[in-house]
């Protein structure tokens, strides 16, 4: 008999939700089979055996919370064992692979004789947390939902929808919110509920803030992902000491570059897979931003080679997957890559290595329609660059007034690993490489 125990996920969590399981009791597994899918603070991550045998219990129902180290599932007897019992049995399915069971590597389910066979339960298509979340606490069952996005899948506004009409709204009203199921929890209310009420309606009063004197409209769990958040920007405050560095540049020719590579049959390498090839370069030419600082044995440690972060916004907060290898990578293979992880992080289903190595940050807040911030660097690493929204600006142009398309570069470094002069270096490298991109890329 053998217990699997819910292992460390990294980043730092400490339990993870059952989302599904993929086997039940019964079932025959090999090692690395997939037995479930848990959702940590920032990803579902498919979970695999690491024992072979018979399925015996399973620890929790799903939506169960189970702390890391504590038991998952629980594997009995050895494989060979288990099929010489089903043929004792009367079964003909002796060897894996052979027989008539299900294709190789699915878990295979034993019923007992004389049993009634199961109807297969509805399978409930959501992928995203937060709109599990926002069913669980209004008190929408899922399985009666019908999906509108791709495929059948429930989103956001689906669970909107039907706490409306389960509150009042007709059916064709327009719900708040429900219009967009991606929404950015940085720049934007989220869709939560209180006590069953739709997002956005009054709560009850929990108490009186003393302080204030005003009344306390809303309590709420902080979640694990929240958790998470706080604990590392709370000691990058408090162990880096930070400083912020900024130029304005102009981006025409970045973006002319960026059409010029456009063509009927390829649509190119896009912007952000051109900023991140020149932000790679500037790190190689300064390393010393590209590390982390060691405070137990008091050195100052450079990689050899850039895995580079990529800050997303998602349903679930704000992840930041890495392209790792980005050094050996050209534009338009940087541009795979990015293109692979947004999709995986949108869908929540990043893994552990994908969101842990990186080792520098690029940050495009200008998608969100702002020009500049002073990021907090992600601990570990020890800087992160950001680019503010490209638009259309008066410049000087060989002594002419112009209009073009200006962008402003940030850099937030950790003091201790440099000095202002390497950090204006390599923003300037990187500022320069955007504004004359061809003749940058002539030297990559």
């Amino acid at each position: 008999m053998n217990t699997f125990l819910l292992p460390d996920l990294g980043e730092g969590l400490t339990e993870g939700e059952i989302v599904r399981w993929l086997v039940a009791a019964g079932d025959v597994v090999a090692v690395d089979t997939p037995v479930a899918e848990v959702e940590t603070a920032k990803s579902v991550v498919e979970l695999p055996s690491p024992y072979a045998g018979v399925v015996e219990e399973l620890h929790g129902e799903v939506g169960t919370v189970i702390p890391v180290g504590k038991p998952l599932i629980t594997i009995g007897a050895e494989v060979g064992a288990a099929y010489r019992e089903e043929e004792r049995a009367g079964s003909g399915n002796v060897l894996i692979g052979y027989g008539t069971g299900e294709a190789a590597g699915a878990g295979r389910r034993r019923k007992p004789r004389g049993a009634a066979v199961a109807v297969e339960p509805r399978v409930v298509r959501v992928i995203s947390p937060l709109v599990r979340r926002l069913a669980r606490d209004a008190g929408v069952d899922l399985k009666g939902l019908v999906g509108s996005g791709a495929d059948g899948l429930i989103v956001r506004r689906d669970v909107e929808l039907a706490i409306a009409r389960r509150v009042g709204p007709a059916a064709d009203e327009v719900v708040p919110g429900a219009a967009e199921n991606v929404v950015s929890p940085s720049l934007a209310p989220r869709a939560e509920v209180s006590g069953g009420l739709p997002a956005g309606a009054p709560a009850a009063v929990t108490g009186v803030d003393s302080r204030t004197g005003l009344g306390e409209l809303k309590r709420e769990q902080m979640s694990g992902f929240r958790k998470v958040v706080a604990a590392t920007l709370s000691r990058s405050r408090r162990e880096i000491p930070e400083a912020t560095t900024w130029v304005d540049v102009d981006a025409t020719a970045l973006l002319e570059l960026r059409e010029s590579l456009r063509s009927a049959s390829d649509s190119g390498p896009g912007l952000l897979a051109l900023m991140g090839r020149f932000v790679v370069a500037g790190l190689v030419k300064y390393p010393e931003l590209n590390g982390f600082v060691d405070t137990e044995r008091d050195e100052l440690v450079q990689f050899d080679g850039v895995n580079l972060g990529l800050a997303a916004q998602t349903e679930r907060g704000l992840v930041v997957p890495a392209v790792v290898n980005a050094h050996q990578l050209s534009a338009r293979g940087l541009d795979v890559e990015i293109r692979r992880l947004m999709e995986t992080a949108r869908a929540g289903r990043l893994t552990p290595e994908e969101l842990n190595r990186g080792t520098f940050t690029l940050n495009n807040y200008g998608s969100f329609g702002v020009d500049g911030s002073a990021a907090i660097i992600n601990h570990p690493q020890v800087a992160i660059l950001g680019v503010g929204r490209i638009i259309d600006r008066p410049w000087v142009v060989d002594g002419e007034l112009a209009v073009r398309k200006l962008t402003q570069l940030s850099l937030v470094f950790d003091h201790r690993v440099c000095d202002g002069g390497t950090a204006a270096g390599f923003l300037r490298f990187v500022a320069d490489a955007f504004e004359n991109p061809v003749s940058a890329f002539a030297d990559l």
